[in-house]
């Protein structure tokens, strides 16, 4: 497909503006009952995450919750692609933030290379959207004061992040059958 980008830009901003009408056209109830769902899935998520990042000595498991909480969302494959990105974007991000850290340790441009660096990897793989969660992790990697070594936060982050989409997949699959077994389906309306 040989679309110009702003061509594509215009038809996902109109995408998101309908999708946003549609969300608004629901009553205060539905509404309430999606959040509450969501809600539901995201603290089961993200306690799943928490208490195995835990029990399997993977830190203090807060990587896992968020991770579970960024993609929880009501459909598998969405949850799915944001888990991919998360693990990618770790792994990447991981990577240059320890070779950074080791070469450049203290030195902030060497920091600023390296997020950069992670988020142009990530889109020359056509991983655009783990590029901001690489540069997140490199950024945990590099900046955030946690005893240990830079190879065990690194490695730490990329298994926490593992388990939070994993519980994440788990948990809104286990949704998806409880809701298929007590949510009447509807027919298609006639046309």
């Amino acid at each position: 497909m040989n679309t110009p980008p702003f061509s594509l830009f215009l038809r996902l901003r109109q995408a998101c503006l309908e999708l946003g009408e549609l969300s608004r056209s629901l009553s205060l109830r539905e509404r309430l009952l999606t959040g509450l769902v969501q809600g539901l899935c995201a603290v089961t998520a993200a306690t799943l995450g928490y208490y195995a990042a835990r029990l399997l000595g993977f830190g203090v498991g807060f990587w896992a919750a968020i991770t579970a909480i960024a993609v929880t969302q009501s459909h598998y494959a969405d949850v799915l692609s944001l888990s991919r990105d998360q693990l990618i974007g770790a792994l990447i991000g991981g990577a240059f933030g320890l070779a950074s850290a080791v070469w450049g340790h203290d030195r902030f441009p060497v920091y600023m290379l390296a997020v950069m660096l992670g988020m142009v990897t990530c889109w020359a793989l056509n991983f655009g959207g783990a590029g901001k969660i690489s540069g997140i992790t490199t950024t945990i990697v590099m900046l955030v004061p946690i005893g240990g070594s830079f190879a065990h936060i690194a490695l730490m982050r990329i298994f926490e992040v593992a388990l939070g989409a994993v519980s994440a997949l788990l948990v809104i699959r286990l949704a998806a059958w409880i809701e298929a077994r007590l949510v009447p389906q509807q027919a298609p309306p006639a046309t």
